[in-house]
Order: C-alpha cells, then structure tokens, then sequence
C-alpha cells in the first residue's frame, strides 16, 4: 500500500510516466516546474510537507498535487514547445485566441478586462508569422475595443459575428445565414444569428429589470448573445439570480442558458459555436481542404472546448487549455497555467518563426534548406 501512494506520488510530481494500461500519447512528455509562488510548484517543503499522506491511502490527494497528476496527461505548452514545434516542420499554423482569462486575466467588473501592453505586443508579433484570429464570447466591437490590433481577424458572439476578408459566397453560406458588407466595404460580416437579433433586445431588456433587484448582477450585451456576470452577487443570492434568469429564457424557446466562469450566458439555439467559427475562418482563409495546416487554439473556457473538439477531429493541431486547476472532462491535449504563460509562450512561439524564417533565407542564399519549415 505504501508503495502504491509512493507512485503516486511520483506521478504527480512527472517523476514517472502513467501505468500501461493508461492513454499513450505519441508524443514525449516533457514538463517544466517553475519557481514561481504561484505556479504549483512542488519544493522539497510542499513534498516534505505531503509525506504523512503515505500512510494514509484514503485521504484525497492534495489540489496542487493533483494538478500536476493532470499535467501528465495535459502536460505544458511551454516544456512541450520544442516537441510540438517539431510536428508542425513543414506545416502551416494558424492561431486561434480566446479572450477572457487567456489573452487577459479574470476580473470583477468585465469592462476592465485590459490585456497588457506586453500581450498585445506578443499577440501582434504572432501576427506578422501567423494567420490569427480573437474568438470571443464579447462582442465583437468590445474585444477589437480591447485588443486594438489590425492585423488580427475578430469573432463575437462566440463565433456569431465574424469579420472575415471578401470571398465568394457559397450556396450554403446564402441558404443557412445572413452576410452584410461591412461599413469600410473592404471586409465580410459573417452572422449566423442575425434574425435573432430583434427577440436579443427584448431578452436584454427583460433581463435587466430583474437583476437591478439582485445586488452585483450586471447584464453584458454581447450582440449575438447576453452575458449575465454574478462575480459580485453574494453567493447566497445565486440561486435567486439564476431562477429569475431562467424564468426569462423560458419565454423565449429558440435560445438556451449556458454557465461560464461567473456568468450566465443567453444564445440563440443555432448549431454554431466556436468550433464552427474556427472551421469556418479556416475555410475563409483558404485553409480548409489542406492537410498540411495545424490549428493551434488557447482557451480557458468551456465554450472553447467546441473548438478543442474540432481540432481533435482533424487529427492535428494543439488544442491549448489555460487552467490553474485540473479539468478532467476537457478535450485540450496541452496546458498553460495562466495568461503570463500564454504571454511567454506567444513570444516564445514568435521567436521560433522569426528564427525559422532567418534560417530559411540564409540557406536560399546558400541553395540549400528543403528541410526548413514553410513560410505561412
């Protein structure tokens, strides 16, 4: 038995690989454990400190040891960057970023959301190498408001509201959904859900009557979908909120509620998500039908997991959860521990693309280089 926690043990801490009998991955699992505060390291003290668990084999096994049993499994972005680069030689990578809690941390009031001038520095030095996109649950407005870069491609709405450079329209695209010309004339919107949008001010509206009388409750309208954050509510108060919320929706059967991180979200009940919306960028893009592309997406919600899922299905790219905690059910295949990783990990991924290209007009220079990745 003591022996048994004592793998355990080592397994948290990537001291070990998990049993055989347990999911393989192609790919060699590399782990880093920084020294920082905050970043769930296990220091001879935090081990020391653990020991007396040993003994006894039905006590849950401590959060932070926990995690990095998770990370085995999800292991880091960061100690697998080398790996992952090494898949993607002679590949295409197109960049996919959420907002909220990966390109800016979580905050009470939603309006001060702010990423950092270093973030956004990093997000526009991955665009000069990388086609990318900002998928959000914000609106569209609101998150191009937030990130003030041109060189990026917006979705709101949690995919609902594309801006997009000019294409074709497609039979299907004329059929399903409703497109406008943006007011420049130079870029397509692309809304799924715009017929909903008269029954989404009329929810709004009903919405905010009933949350003046729940105190900290703040109704968002995010275009396409409205986001009732209850971060201030008491905690005593959520059930309250959440049955007044309920109780709207149910007038109104063409939309469902979902939960995020402190917030109720309404949207209308189309088959469109944030997996589609990346299918869809890929499409506009000229990227759909080829199999040389690797999507690499970072989120840290739930409603990404749509878009995690989607990658999987094509059977590569690298789905990228931000998460400080475990997350059994999602379908990530690497991690990042919060947004100053994201940060250094898209500086990180920009320096290997500027150093690649560097290396690849040197060999041209010297006739030689057929093993060098693509320019994208």
């Amino acid at each position: 038995m003591i022996m048994t926690n004592l793998a355990r043990l080592n397994q948290a801490m990537g001291l070990q690989r998990s049993s055989a009998s347990s999911k393989q991955k192609v790919q060699p699992i590399t782990q880093v454990l920084k020294n920082d505060e905050n970043s769930g390291d296990l220091s001879l003290a935090s081990i020391t400190s653990n020991l007396h668990d040993i003994s006894n084999p039905n006590k849950p096994i401590p959060s932070d040891l926990a995690y990095n049993s998770w990370l085995v499994e999800h292991p880091s972005a960061l100690g697998s960057f080398d790996w992952m680069m090494k898949a993607a030689k002679g590949k295409r990578i197109v960049v996919f970023l959420d907002y909220d809690g990966t390109l800016s941390p979580i905050v009470d009031d939603p309006d001060l959301a702010f990423m950092s001038d270093e973030m956004r520095a990093a997000v526009r030095e991955v665009a000069k190498y990388f086609p990318t996109a900002v998928i959000s649950g914000r609106s569209r407005d609101k998150v191009k408001e937030f990130v003030q870069l041109s060189n990026v491609y917006y979705a709101g709405s949690h995919g609902m509201d594309i801006m997009v450079p000019p294409r074709p329209l497609r039979p299907c695209d004329a059929n399903n959904y409703t497109t406008a010309m943006d007011i420049k004339g130079s870029d397509v919107l692309f809304q799924p859900a715009k017929r909903f949008l008269p029954a989404i001010q009329e929810i709004r509206t009903l919405l905010e009557e009933i949350t003046r009388k729940v105190e900290g409750a703040r109704v968002e309208d995010n275009r396409f979908c409205i986001s009732v954050h209850f971060r201030k509510v008491r905690e005593e108060d959520y059930g309250i909120l959440e049955e007044k919320v309920k109780s709207v929706v149910g007038k109104y059967p063409e939309f469902h509620l979902t939960l995020g991180k402190k917030v109720l979200e309404i949207r209308p009940s189309i088959e469109w998500n944030k997996g589609h919306a990346l299918e869809y960028l890929l499409d506009t893009l000229g990227f759909s039908n080829s199999s040389d592309v690797l999507p690499l997406y970072i989120g840290d919600d739930r409603t990404d997991e749509d878009a995690f899922k989607v990658i999987r299905s094509r059977g590569q790219g690298f789905p990228i959860i931000v998460s400080s905690t475990q997350k059994e059910d999602t379908k990530a295949c690497y991690s990042l521990h919060d947004p100053s990783e994201v940060l250094t990990f898209l500086l990180r991924l920009a320096r290997w693309r500027k150093a690649s290209s560097s290396s690849r007009s040197l060999a041209q220079i010297w006739g030689v280089g057929s093993n060098l990745p693509r320019s994208v």
